[in-house]
């Protein structure tokens, strides 16, 4: 893992958090197109900055910790807002309910204040996402996306809209769940390298 800090990569994430506040700027004034556009742009760097990393060699220590909060900032920014009454005048599911915006925050603030936790306890490092927890950032982004349409088109709110918000509130409560499970496992994986009578 290179401890580069200018690479295509790290420019890539660093330009998917700028977009942020570009972002929440066009839902502020409503408009939910520009903003559907910058979105996906930033999913769009999201997997590009993945791929470079991997093909050309340029993964590195500072875009391993950026990328994740990177894609935090977005996703649990985009939730926030949108479930702002301002924003989005309140019609049928909209804006998003405060419950499905309090289980994305809440999981990331578990996962976070528990990663710490463990960290100062035992010195334990070895964090890593889990395949629900992948799972769980590409139900958001699909959901961020479905939302972001549903408040151009009005005949998509009906049915569409509560199953994305169950949906959401469902991954981030069993995925939130396993990764105390997925934690454990790799600390004790951690434990066996090591051999007995090793710290």
């Amino acid at each position: 893992m290179s401890s580069r800090i200018v690479t295509v990569p790290n420019v890539l994430t660093v330009s998917r958090m700028v977009m942020i506040p570009l972002f929440v700027t066009a839902l502020y004034y409503q408009r939910f197109s520009l903003a559907l556009a910058i979105f996906v742009t930033a999913g769009v760097t999201d997997g590009i900055d993945g791929f470079l990393a991997r093909r050309f060699n340029q993964g590195s220590q500072l875009g391993q910790i950026l990328d994740p909060i990177a894609d935090k900032l977005l996703l649990v920014t985009s939730f926030i807002t949108l479930s702002m009454p301002g924003i989005i005048a309140k019609t049928n599911h909209l804006p998003v309910p405060f419950w499905v915006t309090a289980a994305v925050v809440g999981r990331d603030v578990f996962i976070v204040v528990g990663a710490a936790a463990i960290n100062v306890v035992t010195g334990f490092r070895g964090f890593r996402p889990s395949l629900l927890g992948k799972a769980n950032t590409v139900v958001q982004i699909a959901a961020i996306t479905i939302i972001l349409v549903a408040a151009r088109f009005s005949t998509l709110r009906g049915y569409v809209l509560p199953t994305t918000y169950t949906t959401v509130f469902l991954f981030a409560l069993v995925s939130g769940v396993h990764y105390a499970f997925w934690v454990s496992r790799l600390m004790n994986d951690e434990r066996g390298a090591r051999g007995p009578g090793q710290n």
